[in-house]
C-alpha cells in the first residue's frame, strides 16, 4: 500500500511540476468566465455590427439573453476543454515507457495494476477539477445574472459531458497500454469518439452511443427527456469499466 501511495504521489507532483495543472486551471477558469460573458456582451457586439448587417440585408431584431444562452455557450466551449485535457495526458504513460521509469518500478515489487491505477486515478481527479471549476464558475455567474431554473435537466446534461471525459480518459489508458507515442494515443482516442459520432447518426444507434450524452441542447430545452439517456449512461458506463479491464490484462502481458 506503500509503493501505492507513494506512485499517486509521485504523478500528482509530476503534473504539478511539469506546468500543465497550472495551464489546466487557467484554460478552465477562462472558459468558465467566457460562458455568462459571451452571453451578456451579445447583444452589444450585434448591436455595433447591426449598421454592417443592415447593408447585407440581414435586420437585427430584439435579442433576448438568459441563463440558457450561457449554458449553450458551456457545452460548446467543453469538447474543446476536454480536447486540449487529453492532448496534455496523452503521454501519461507512453512518457514511462520513453524515459524506462517503469522497468525499475515493477522490478522493485510494484504491481502493474496499481500502476494503471494510479494513472487512471491522476486523469480522474484533475480532470473532474477542472470540470468542476468551469462549471462552477459558469453556475455562479449565471445564478448572479440571470435564473439557472430556466436550463430543464441541467444536471444530467453537465453530467453526460463529464462522464464522456471519463470514458476518454479510460480509452487513453487503453491506447497507452497497446501503443507507444502520445501521438498513437491521441489518434486512438479520436478514432473511438468519432466512431460513437457517427454511429449516432444511424437511427438503430442513436441511443446507444456514448457521444448521445452531448445531446445537451435538447435536454436543456425538454426536447428529450432525461430517461431518454438512461441507456447510453449504462453503456457509457459499462465500456469505462470494460476499457479498466483490457487495459489491466494488455498490461500484463505487456513486454517493457
Amino acid at each position: 500500500m506503500k509503493q501505492f501511495s507513494a506512485f499517486i504521489k509521485k504523478e500528482f507532483l509530476e503534473q504539478l511540476r511539469s506546468g500543465k495543472v497550472m495551464l489546466l486551471g487557467t484554460l478552465c477558469c477562462l472558459f468558465g468566465i467566457m460562458n455568462p460573458a459571451t452571453a451578456k456582451l451579445l447583444p452589444r457586439l450585434l448591436v455595433m455590427m447591426s449598421e454592417q448587417l443592415a447593408e447585407n440585408g440581414m435586420h437585427i431584431t430584439e435579442i433576448q439573453v438568459d441563463a440558457l444562452t450561457s449554458w449553450t455557450q458551456f457545452f460548446k466551449n467543453i469538447p474543446i476543454l476536454l480536447i486540449v485535457f487529453i492532448v496534455m495526458f496523452s503521454s501519461i504513460l507512453t512518457a514511462e515507457y520513453q524515459k524506462g521509469t517503469l522497468i525499475n518500478v515493477i522490478t522493485k515489487g510494484m504491481k502493474r495494476w496499481k500502476i494503471l491505477i494510479s494513472k487512471l486515478l491522476t486523469m480522474f481527479v484533475f480532470w473532474m477539477a477542472g470540470y468542476l471549476i468551469t462549471f462552477g464558475i459558469t453556475y455562479g455567474y449565471n445564478a448572479y445574472f440571470w435564473d439557472n431554473d430556466i436550463a430543464l435537466h441541467l444536471w444530467l446534461a453537465a453530467f453526460g459531458y463529464y462522464l464522456i471525459g471519463v470514458w476518454l480518459i479510460s480509452v487513453v489508458l487503453l491506447a497507452s497500454v497497446i501503443l507507444k507515442s502520445s501521438s498513437g494515443v491521441t489518434l486512438f482516442v479520436g478514432a473511438a469518439f468519432a466512431v460513437s459520432y457517427f454511429l449516432g447518426f444511424l437511427p438503430a444507434f442513436r441511443e446507444y452511443v456514448p457521444t448521445f450524452l452531448l445531446s445537451s441542447n435538447k435536454l436543456l430545452m425538454g426536447v428529450i427527456h432525461s430517461d431518454e439517456c438512461l441507456v447510453a449512461l449504462g453503456i457509457t458506463f459499462f465500456l469505462i469499466i470494460l476499457n479498466g479491464f483490457l487495459s489491466v490484462l494488455f498490461f500484463n502481458k505487456k513486454t517493457i
